[in-house]
C-alpha cells in the first residue's frame, strides 16, 4: 500500500474498504478487527508516510447501538452492540488521533443503510441486494423477525455525493449520511414485491443477533456542513437497483 501511494501520490484519500457483514463480526470478531481496524491504521500510517493531507472514512449508524431516542444525531451516545460497531467506531478515534499527531485533515461519515447497483447480494449483504436478486430468481425473500424493524435507506449516488464534498468540506467533523426517514423491512418487502411483479410471500425466521429494531439518523449537520442533501427516493433507488440485477442476469 506503501508503494502503491509512493507512486500515485494522492492529495486524499476516500476509505471505504472494510468488512461490512454484522453476522460475521460476532462469528470472527478477530478477522473483523484485523480488517477494519489494522487495515485502516495500515492505510493511516501510508497516509501520514506519503502526506496525504485529506482522509474521508466511511463509518456507520452501527456505532450507535440501539437508539435511545430517534432520529439518531451525531450527539448520540456510542454503544455499539457488534465487533462491527465498535471496529467502526475504534477507527473514528484513530483518525482524530493521526489528525492531531500529523495534520491530515480528516472527515468521518456515518452511513445509515446503503443501498443501490452493484451492492454484494451474498452472505449478509444489503436487505435491497438480497431481496432484489431473490425476487428477481424466483425465490422467497427472507425476513429476520417480525419485519417491524425500520431502517433508513439511502442511495450509493447520494453517499458519493457526500464523499465528494467531505475532500474540501468538513474538516475534523462527524457527520450522519442519511435521508432522514425510515421504512419498515415489511414495507420494504411490499415495496419491492410491487415494483416486481412478483407472487412470493416472505420467509419469516428468528431474529438474528446484534440486529437493531430501529434505526434512522438526522441528516441536518451534513446537510449544513457539506451543502449536501440526498436526491434519490427510496422508489427510485429500488427501481435503479432492479434494474441493474436485471440486466447482470441477462
Amino acid at each position: 500500500l506503501g508503494e502503491v501511494m509512493a507512486k500515485v501520490k494522492p492529495d486524499a484519500v476516500i476509505h471505504q474498504a472494510a468488512q461490512i457483514d454484522v453476522q460475521r463480526s460476532l462469528q470472527e470478531p478477530l478477522a473483523d478487527a484485523r480488517i477494519n481496524i489494522l487495515g485502516a491504521v495500515n492505510l493511516l500510517e501510508a497516509c501520514h508516510r506519503n502526506r496525504v493531507g485529506k482522509v474521508v472514512y466511511a463509518s456507520s449508524a452501527a456505532v450507535y447501538g440501539s437508539p435511545a431516542y430517534l432520529p439518531v444525531d451525531e450527539d448520540h451516545v456510542i454503544e455499539p452492540q457488534s465487533p462491527y460497531g465498535a471496529s467502526k467506531h475504534t477507527v473514528e478515534h484513530y483518525l482524530k488521533i493521526y489528525s492531531e499527531l500529523y495534520g491530515i485533515k480528516t472527515t468521518v461519515l456515518r452511513y445509515s443503510n446503503v443501498c443501490g447497483p452493484r451492492q454484494d447480494a451474498s452472505g449478509e449483504g444489503g436487505v435491497v441486494a438480497i431481496f432484489a436478486d431473490r425476487f428477481l430468481n424466483g425465490k422467497r425473500p427472507k425476513i429476520f423477525g417480525d419485519g417491524e424493524q425500520t431502517r433508513d435507506f439511502i442511495y450509493v449516488g447520494d453517499v458519493a455525493a457526500a464523499n465528494l464534498a467531505a475532500l474540501s468540506q468538513g474538516h475534523g467533523k462527524i457527520l450522519n449520511v442519511s435521508t432522514g426517514t425510515r421504512i419498515s423491512v415489511n414495507n420494504l418487502f411490499k415495496m419491492m414485491k410491487e415494483l416486481t411483479d412478483s407472487p412470493l410471500e416472505p420467509e419469516y425466521c428468528p431474529p438474528r443477533p446484534g440486529d437493531i429494531a430501529h434505526s434512522y439518523l438526522a441528516n441536518n449537520r451534513a446537510r449544513q456542513v457539506l451543502n449536501w442533501a440526498p436526491r434519490v427516493s427510496l422508489e427510485a433507488g429500488l427501481r435503479r437497483t432492479l434494474e441493474y440485477c436485471r440486466m447482470k442476469n441477462q
